[in-house]
């Protein structure tokens, strides 16, 4: 007779991540991959309905084949969670609160989803940078932690869209470089006005991609209002480890939410990642750090033991083909567990 920890490899083993432990809510960042197919799809159910388009990378022109969003059905008989990327190049509404056609797409993902799927969103990143690339060089950002353009075009309509399959949205702030950079205490300020005047909600999270600014007055803000840390293992950042150190080994977010992205290798741009790892249907070999599965792995059970779910989010670029690299931590957490 097989054991509980036997079944549950038997589920690893064929990509079912839903019942490896009540806490633990692995997803992966975007879903319509066709490299993926044979491991969370079935072939025989997209054929002729695979899209093609070409996508220049580090100059190079790779070509993405996508599977059509009612895919996000079967993804969700595999994964509890999935972190929607798309939401994070635009707004919902648009400057007169008109639908754009994202918001028509989360509208598509919502009526595909069965009822036990929950999302993650990516907050428009006009709202959390600074500066953003146009025309090729940075300028500044006039919407920059605009507390009326969040909760009017995105927060209130996804809100209303998603409803209880929303489990949370990630703040994402890109690496600013030192010539723009502000103190730590002035980006604790700005922080501490943005979240102190939008509306209350325990799904937020915030990843910041500055080494300097992951430090005591940020983390008093994030405390104060009940914010995770997002620790993102990214090219710029330190190991995991290190960033959970970093904040006192604690979890700041009041929904009991640990948010963990992996998202490319340390040391290596995103350009590269994604040539390296395209067309995502198998493990790169030497792709991925040693350190970084080890690390997942142990944050994840220091968050279910002070009661907080533990919320792992893969991208392929991490390694080569996400749902693998699933099956890497889910093992390892399963065999130390």
């Amino acid at each position: 007779m097989k054991t509980q920890h036997d079944r549950l490899d038997d589920l690893i083993g064929k990509f079912y991540f839903r019942d490896i432990h009540e806490n633990v809510f692995l997803g992966t960042a975007s879903d319509r991959y066709a490299g993926w197919l044979g491991q969370i799809y079935s072939p025989e159910l997209y054929r002729g309905k695979i899209t093609r388009r070409t996508k220049q990378v580090g100059g190079q022109r790779l070509v993405e084949e996508i599977l059509p969003i009612e895919s996000v059905g079967e993804y969700f008989e595999h994964f509890r969670v999935l972190e929607l990327d798309f939401t994070f190049y635009g707004l919902l509404l648009d400057e007169n609160e008109r639908p754009t056609r994202i918001f028509r797409t989360l509208l598509e993902y919502k009526a595909n989803m069965n009822n036990s799927g929950e999302l993650i969103l990516k907050v428009p990143q006009v709202i959390f940078a600074r500066k953003l690339m146009r025309k090729g060089d940075f300028v500044e950002n006039e919407e920059y932690l605009n507390v009326d353009t969040f909760v009017k075009r995105f927060y209130g309509p996804a809100r209303e869209i998603l409803g209880r399959n929303l489990r949370g949205v990630i703040f994402e702030q890109e690496y600013q470089k030192k010539s723009y950079r502000v103190p730590p205490g002035e980006l604790a300020s700005e922080l501490d006005h943005f979240f102190g005047n939008i509306p209350e909600d325990d799904g937020y999270h915030v990843e910041l991609r500055t080494r300097d600014y992951l430090c005591k007055p940020v983390f008093r803000v994030l405390e104060k209002y009940g914010i995770g840390q997002v620790l993102s293992h990214w090219t710029w950042l330190p190991r995991l480890k290190v960033q959970f150190r970093a904040s006192g080994e604690r979890f700041f977010n009041s929904g009991k939410n640990a948010v963990i992205r992996l998202m490319t290798p340390r040391g290596i741009r995103y350009e590269e990642a994604y040539v390296k790892a395209h067309p995502f249907d198998k493990i790169v070999e030497g792709m991925i750090n040693s350190d970084m599965i080890d690390d997942t792995v142990e944050i994840m059970k220091k968050a279910i033991d002070e009661g907080f779910d533990a919320n792992v989010i893969v991208n392929n670029r991490a390694g080569g083909n996400a749902p693998m690299i699933a099956q890497m931590i889910a093992r390892k957490f399963l065999d130390t567990n």
